[in-house]
């Protein structure tokens, strides 16, 4: 099972798979067909309150990934979303935020 990352600001390449945004918000200023998405799983983001709270401190990540992993808990149905598309060959999760070390599509890596 191959999972990629990748902030939705930088180009498509052929070598992603499939392509899931994994945010709650589209990124500000980029077009559908320069995203080039595959599926976009916005259950799979952090609720605002969380992210909000974690602010990508990395004296807070162990923390968060607790909090997020028991969010993701309440949706199974885009986590389920998600496995399947794993099943089917190499996904990259695009994410919005400029921080590519402490976000949830890292944690979602894990």
């Amino acid at each position: 099972m191959k999972i990629g990352l990748k902030r939705a600001y930088d180009l498509p390449a052929g070598s992603d798979g499939s392509r899931l945004l994994v945010d709650r918000l589209w990124p500000r200023g980029v077009s559908k067909q320069r995203l080039r998405l595959d599926g976009w799983l916005r259950g799979l983001a952090p609720s605002d309150e969380l992210r909000r709270w974690f602010g990508h401190d990395p004296l807070k990540w162990e923390e968060f990934k607790r909090r997020y992993f028991r969010e993701l808990e309440a949706c199974p149905e885009e986590v389920a979303a998600l496995r399947s598309r794993l099943e089917q060959g190499r996904v990259t999760l695009v994410y919005v935020v400029s921080d590519g070390h402490y976000n949830n599509a890292v944690a979602l890596k894990e």
